[in-house]
């Protein structure tokens, strides 16, 4: 099946604080997409407030990975104009139905109303909320062992859009222990995958390595998160200096 992701915004980056320079050089490159993690990231709502929009008026498609499966958070992001909610720690599919409810107005789901951003500092219309419950999307994350058991349920509830992978917490949670990327690791993403196909939804993958990138595009994962701020400067201060010390060994 076609993704429905657009094809400039199937790859993002993974951003733990607002760093501007970041956010530029990666849409410079031609990322489409970043991924926000709120949840474990140095983020305030005031950052949020400012760098979500900037984002915006780079064209990338936000990815808010929330602080959690609740109410404040969820409609937070998409009031300050986040594309996307990633909703971490769906437990199952009963968890989900009410969880993802927050990412979309009534009858569909129950997120209130704010005259902010997304309304243009004024009221609203019925297909104002016909528009924002069709162009913003909700995510649950897919990292415990209940989520992918009820997978399928998860994908089939109307307040869903697609889903999100954890795979470091759903080794941890499923008892394989630290996500080492084994048979058992790529058996529960191909789950996924099968799962999203079927459903006609997308589905993310944080992939870092080289055969997690090639089993997304295999799989047909709609977008990817190729690269970790922290991993970038990682790699961007270690080839200097290894390149240095291998001239020092060198004379």
């Amino acid at each position: 099946m076609p993704s429905t992701v657009p094809a400039d915004r199937r790859n993002a980056i993974w951003l733990s604080d607002p760093s501007v320079a970041a956010a530029e050089i990666a849409r410079g490159i031609g990322y489409g997409a970043v991924v926000l993690d709120i949840e474990h990231g140095a983020f305030d709502l005031a950052d949020l407030e400012r760098f979500i929009p900037f984002l915006r008026h780079l064209g990338m498609e936000v990815l808010a990975k929330v602080l959690g499966p609740e109410r404040g958070p969820i409609q937070q992001a998409l009031d300050f104009g986040a594309t996307t909610v990633v909703i971490p720690h769906i437990e199952n599919a009963a968890h989900a139905k009410a969880v993802t409810a927050f990412a979309k107005f009534p009858p569909l789901g129950d997120r209130s109303f704010a005259g902010g951003r997304t309304s243009n500092y004024g009221g609203f219309t019925d297909d104002w909320v016909r528009e924002q419950d069709t162009t913003t999307r909700c995510y649950p994350m897919i990292e415990d062992a209940g989520a992918i058991e009820d997978i399928a349920e998860i994908l089939a509830l109307d307040t869903v859009d697609g889903v999100f992978v954890g795979p470091s917490d759903l080794s941890l949670r499923r008892d394989r222990g630290a996500y080492s990327r084994e048979d058992g690791d790529f058996a529960d993403l191909a789950v996924i995958a099968a799962a999203a196909a079927e459903a006609g939804k997308p589905w993310v993958l944080p992939a870092w390595s080289k055969e997690e990138k090639e089993f997304a595009v295999a799989h047909g994962a709609d977008q990817m998160a190729l690269m970790m701020q922290h991993g970038a400067l990682a790699a961007g201060f270690t080839a200097p200096f290894e390149q240095v010390a291998a001239i020092r060994a060198g004379r």
